[in-house]
């Protein structure tokens, strides 16, 4: 596993949504990287906020991120937790399941999206008739690819945003 850190940002209004991974430590591990080439294509290059850079899937089905907070999230109100990814049109993991688990690895929430098949920054709302409910303990979040909008079940993602 590769550990990303993010410094710590000054929230300027608490009513707009933060994007977690500017502002809490992670590990992040990935399925796959295309070629085993991590310096071209590798998972960072999700969270770096630049435009020209990517994670490149190698092939294969299903393809999956999972992201382990180094400390727990205390409390994750899902109807206003929002998941935003950018992928490459073509490349996209057009069926996708994200999941939740807690400090003892018991899932804690489970949803399945279909994004488009679009270049376009999407946005997936977690609340699951969750009814404002929010979770305790957060430690893992887990995004699996079943389906590829690409023949071969290559993913490339551009940007990938957890925002509460």
């Amino acid at each position: 596993m590769h550990t990303i850190t993010k410094k710590k940002e000054k929230q300027s209004n608490m009513s707009e949504l933060q994007n977690i991974f500017q502002n809490k430590q992670f590990k992040c591990s990935v399925s796959s990287v295309l070629n085993k080439d991590v310096k071209q294509y590798g998972k960072p290059f999700m969270f770096d906020g630049l435009e020209d850079t990517a994670w490149y899937s190698d092939q294969g089905l299903p393809q999956s991120i999972n992201i382990v907070f180094n400390e727990p999230l205390e409390s994750l109100n899902l109807s206003l937790c929002q998941l935003k990814i950018k992928f490459q049109g073509g490349f996209v993991g057009n069926v996708m399941t994200v999941s939740l688990d807690d400090i003892n690895s018991q899932n804690i929430y489970k949803k399945s999206f279909y994004p488009d098949d679009i270049n376009d920054l999407q946005t997936f709302t977690l609340d699951a008739n969750t009814n404002g409910k929010s979770l305790g303990n957060v430690r893992k979040l887990s995004i699996v690819f079943e389906k590829s909008s690409d023949f071969f079940g290559r993913i490339i993602i551009y940007s990938l945003e957890l925002m509460t």
